[in-house]
């Protein structure tokens, strides 16, 4: 529908909606229908207190929980919030101020007071300002917004001022809620993405005057001199002393390491800007990554601290609060809240109804409690932790003790996150024989059928969240740092980049075999893979195998698992291909085939039954390329793998070792192409594997987005 046909329906959608709102009224009682007038501003200021309260406590928590109830929880109230204010302030707006004998009526003066405490519900907790990535794109629309509500607030108050205490109780709250919303609009802007570049911008660099250079030129020639040219370059340094070894005896275990995360991130953050880093850049981190004592456990944990810092600047104040503007501004907010309280307390309120009181009561009190559990919340932050060990000698060794007391006994009553949680430490895994066999039936499917969301659904049930182990860890890091020991250059980085498992076929002198496989369309060599891997592992469990037990045989079919679980949920993250349609197609004839082979009920009688098929002629020939499953040619894959233990007499710790070694290729090949933007959107959901290899295969120089300049060359004059 275009935006002209829209904007001519639009009044007579509106005309309807109110005639059916105005039929479904009548449908109910004249008693029930005042009562509800009677009471939803107090239900509605009630609900918006508690969607704040939903908001501070979760909105953190997403950043290392990763959860579907969790994001769709957080979806609902968050959108609920800025609805619940607009129509807070819209019944306070239409409400009558006097009553019957055109007295100011007392109701509606303490109500007033409620329209900026909703107002100041509106600015947000600390802990989430934007709920997805492209909220802070609307960060004008947001402002444009709030200087619509905060005129209708506005309204209110000057429709109920009559000159009494209760009045001036607004006028702190007021400030508080311009604080609040501003900081929140501030947030949204500066991590819009036009923000976000600029601010990482250098400043305007002209380089060396070359008018003046070519006028002196010009002088000496004039003088009868020979002039040459040589060339002056100034290398810049490559820092690595980025923290003191003083912070080792810090209070806090992770001292050193938030030290090394915020030098690195000050540099690497310009790859969710989408800019390229220097030569100097990436020598530095390689020589911290590659060093023999930083091992695979703090290589991610810097990640994961980075990744952290990553997401508090996308989808918190923390751009806001983590400054002496932003203190100052805390500050204010909750003196000006203690004195609205206090000055509550104190005036006389025996003109106005119990309810209202309470409800006044709960509203101030409870702004109290949410400002100090954002301030409880910030003294617990990485970024407070590291401000704390680097002006610890400014504190004092008394107030330092003290602080880091507090902080570990928070801790320790689980009232703030443990310092560990910084991401969810898991992967989403989906498996398609599992899906293909339908042994996870979902309940009420005819209802979903009806709301036609089924197929939906039906995705979400067979997504399995796993942990992402140590091993699997060290086996990825121990890889990535073995490829990037090659000089630091521009064209062996784009070859390394370019690898998806190709590399490793040639080197273990199997490429003639199987390389078929890998030159194909990534999205393709996915399912190829991950179905023979599947085959692989349960046919190597039906032998009972020794190696089954390895840590690198589990390791590879939860790669499997993973890279097929971002070709179906996330495919933004891989590059552009049919994905979607392959996978559609190798379903529908995989469930073909568990039909017909009606004994087949679990994964080993699907693996066994598929293994059986002759595929010695291709499956192209026979069905021709309309249908684009790749079923029976994951079969041929599978069977050209485990024929090299016999042909080539492969042990099965060589097979699992080149299978787990292309895995790893492909997921870093997948982790290089996704955009920046679809990495920054992942951190939302408790982060993603994929964006932790993209960053560590970045501070280890495997990425494009980098120049090479050794050094502020130029020339200078030499007469002769």
């Amino acid at each position: 529908m275009s935006k002209e046909s829209a904007d001519m329906l639009t009044p007579v959608v509106t005309s309807l909606i109110f005639i059916n709102n105005r039929r479904l009224a009548e449908m109910f009682p004249e008693s029930l229908r005042n009562l509800w007038n009677e009471w939803e501003l107090r239900v509605a200021v009630v609900v918006s207190l508690t969607v704040q309260m939903i908001l501070i406590v979760l909105g953190s928590r997403r950043k290392y929980i990763a959860r579907d109830w969790l994001a769709v929880i957080l979806w609902l109230v968050y959108l609920s919030a800025d609805w619940i204010v607009n129509l807070s302030v819209g019944v306070l707006s239409n409400m009558e101020s006097t009553d019957k004998k055109g007295l100011m009526d007392p109701e509606y003066v303490i109500m007033a007071i409620w329209a900026p405490l909703v107002l100041l519900h509106l600015g947000g907790p600390d802990t989430i300002t934007a709920y997805s990535f492209e909220d802070n794109e609307l960060w004008m629309r947001q402002l444009l917004g709030l200087v619509v509500k905060f005129g209708g607030a506005f309204y209110v108050l000057i429709k109920s001022w009559m000159g009494s205490p209760i009045n001036l109780i607004a006028v702190p709250i007021f400030i508080v809620a311009i604080i609040k919303c501003g900081e929140r609009t501030w947030a949204l802007r500066s991590a819009s993405s036009e923000q976000f570049r600029k601010s990482m911008l250098p400043c305007p660099d002209p380089g060396h005057s070359y008018a003046k250079f070519m006028d002196d030129y010009t002088s000496i020639i004039a003088e009868g001199y020979n002039v040459s040219l040589e060339p002056v370059i100034v290398e810049a340094p490559i820092v690595l002393g980025h923290h003191s070894k003083a912070d080792a005896n810090s209070f806090h275990p992770d001292a050193v390491i938030l030290h090394d995360a915020a030098y690195l991130f000050s540099t690497f953050k310009r790859l969710f800007a989408d800019l390229i880093l220097s030569f100097q850049d990436l020598e530095s981190s390689r020589l911290f990554f590659q060093d023999e004592q930083t091992a695979w456990e703090k290589a991610f944990k810097v990640i994961e601290i980075e990744l952290g810092f990553m997401y508090d600047l996308l989808y918190t104040k923390a751009i806001v609060t983590h400054t002496y503007l932003g203190s100052f501004l805390r500050i204010i907010s909750f003196s000006s809240t203690i004195l609205a309280v206090s000055f509550f307390a104190l005036i006389d309120k025996h003109s106005f109804s119990g309810t209202d009181k309470c409800i006044t009561f709960v509203l101030l009190f409870a702004a109290i409690a949410l400002q100090t559990y954002e301030i409880v919340i910030l003294l617990s932050s990485d970024r407070t932790v590291l401000w704390l060990s680097r002006h610890k000698n400014l504190l004092g060794g008394c107030t330092y003790k003290i602080i880091s007391r507090i902080l570990l006994w928070l801790q320790s009553c689980h009232m703030i996150p443990a310092r560990n949680k910084r991401w969810s430490n898991s992967m989403a895994e989906y498996n398609l024989i599992s899906f293909c066999l339908k042994d996870r039936p979902i309940k009420f499917s005819g209802f979903f059928k009806c709301l036609c969301i089924h197929d939906m659904v039906e995705k979400h049930q067979y997504k399995v969240l796993d942990r992402v182990s140590p091993e699997l860890k060290r086996m990825v890091f121990e890889q990535l740092v073995e490829k990037s020991k090659n000089p630091l250059d521009m064209n062996i980085s784009k070859q390394l980049c370019a690898r998806r498992g190709d590399h490793v076929l040639r080197e273990t002198g199997c490429f003639d075999k199987i390389g078929w496989s890998i030159e194909t369309e990534f999205d393709q060599s996915i399912l190829l893979w991950h179905i023979a891997t599947d085959l692989c592992f349960y046919t190597d469990l039906n032998k009972k195998s020794i190696i089954i037990k390895n840590s690198i045989c589990k390791e590879s079919k939860s790669l499997a698992d993973y890279m097929l679980y971002l070709l179906i949920m996330c495919p933004v993250m891989l590059p552009n291909g049919i994905g979607q349609i392959r996978f559609q197609d190798t379903c529908a004839e995989a469930e073909q085939f568990f039909q017909e082979k009606k004994y087949v009920s679990d994964r080993n009688q699907a693996c066994a039954a598929l293994l059986q098929v002759n595929t010695d002629i291709l499956p192209s020939q026979v069905k021709g390329d309309r249908s684009k499953s790749v079923l029976f040619d994951a079969c041929r894959l599978s069977k050209s793998i485990e024929s090299l233990e016999t042909v080539e007499q492969w042990t099965s710790e060589k097979k699992w070792e080149m299978i787990n070694h292309v895995w790893i290729e492909m997921l870093s090949y997948a982790a290089n192409q996704c955009r920046w933007n679809n990495h920054a959107k992942q951190l939302t959901g408790g982060g993603e594997l994929l964006t932790h290899v993209w960053l560590l295969m970045a501070h280890l120089g495997i990425t494009e987005q980098f120049q090479i300049s050794k050094g502020n060359a130029r020339v200078k004059l030499v007469p002769s």
